[in-house]
């Protein structure tokens, strides 16, 4: 019944790793649904931007967002990575650990998730020897961070060996995840935008605080245009609301899809303010190429959007190498939803690389001068 899967805990799994290593053939033999939607993935044989399927393991319901694993399109993946409840880290038993296994696991590490898996896919195209050496690799990349006691699975979307023991072991950490809130203003940052013949403009993403309901009004932003909600579906399925944690399409009136972007958001009307400047403190990442030079101008990657602006180091020095943490403060050329506390990506410019991640502070930050600075430092901290 609807009221019984309403009620059924639900987590939202991202994948991550390499072009090529399995990451959709993994979601497509789980779910039954292949998460490349585009002719030109269909074509090429890659995934392009993200995808998404449902699947139910007894009173446990998973949306999967599958994110490409080329380098070209990790501001995509970051557009998906945002909402995800536990990453499943792909690696192919015979490529083992490559560039983008390390990015997108970076990424994950920097926006905050706290539960995952290994798994090592393309099992039946190695031997034994093979598949340990790999696990071995696979364990020295997480050590010390939330994957190091994370199961691994190996498996073959081919033959399906292996497939069981995902199952069984996604059904433990689900369990260690906790419920999110729908006391918090809603929120639903748009990832996915389109229109459906005979209903109009639906908006997708994953519901990060609050509870929407069929007929309530929401407010569009950065635009302000305000909304009604048509009719809701939570995992492919039409329901009357959607809380916290739930994958969630919404059918829009009073908006029309050429007005919707990715990285746009759904809130209740008048809780949620736009922004330029905010105030944060960052992590470079120890194997950047390079680190936060003050008066940079970045790739700013918050909840589903992606703005370009430039960086100031709060402080006496001009940068914040890799490896190192600091306080800066962002100021971005458009405006973006932000709160206290929201996880975000730093990439540089061009060419574009992942360089650090952050949290805010500060989301209505005033311009501050140099002299203020040192004062600023010691308020924030």
């Amino acid at each position: 019944s609807t009221k019984y899967f309403l009620s059924m805990p639900s987590i939202i799994v991202g994948t991550a790793g390499h072009i090529d290593h399995g990451k959709s053939a993994l979601v497509r033999v789980l779910t039954g649904t292949d998460p490349d939607r585009l002719p030109e993935e269909k074509k090429r044989g890659i995934t392009i931007d993200l995808g998404f399927a449902d699947l139910e393991l007894g009173d446990l319901r998973i949306g999967f967002v599958d994110v490409p694993g080329h380098e070209r399109f990790v501001k995509n993946m970051l557009a998906g990575a945002h909402g995800i409840d536990v990453l499943a880290l792909v690696i192919a038993s015979d490529e083992g650990v490559m560039p983008q296994t390390r990015e997108h696991f970076d990424i994950c590490k920097l926006l905050g998730v706290k539960q995952g898996i290994i798994v090592l896919t393309k099992q039946d195209l190695v031997d034994a020897e093979m598949l340990s050496l790999v696990e071995e690799e696979a364990r020295e990349l997480v050590k010390g961070s939330f994957l190091e006691t994370a199961p691994i699975v190996a498996l073959s979307s081919r033959t399906g060996a292996g497939l069981e023991g995902l199952k069984g072991n996604l059904k433990q950490v689900a369990a260690k995840v906790p419920a999110r809130s729908s006391d918090y203003v809603t929120r639903l940052p748009i990832d996915r935008a389109f229109s459906m013949k005979g209903f109009g403009a639906v908006a997708t993403g994953t519901l990060i605080s609050g509870e929407i309901t069929e007929a309530s009004e929401l407010e569009l932003l950065p635009t302000g245009i305000n909304v009604r909600v048509r009719g809701i579906q939570v995992h492919g399925k039409s329901v009357q609301s959607a809380v916290a944690g739930q994958r969630t399409a919404v059918n829009l009136a009073g908006v029309d899809v050429a007005q919707l972007e990715r990285g746009m958001v759904l809130a209740e009307p008048r809780t949620l303010k736009t922004t330029q400047i905010i105030d944060a403190k960052i992590d470079a990442l120890p194997l950047a190429s390079r680190g936060v030079r003050s008066r940079a101008r970045v790739r700013l990657h918050l909840g589903a959007a992606e703005v370009l602006g430039r960086v100031r180091v709060i402080g006496d020095r001009g940068e914040i190498a890799p490896g190192e943490s600091g306080l800066v403060q962002l100021r971005v050329e458009l405006p973006v939803v932000a709160t206290h506390g929201d996880r975000f990506i730093i990439r540089s410019y061009s060419p574009a690389e992942t360089i650090a991640g952050g949290v805010v502070l500060d989301p209505f930050a005033t311009k501050h001068r140099a002299r203020e600075f040192d004062e600023i430092k010691t308020s924030l901290w």
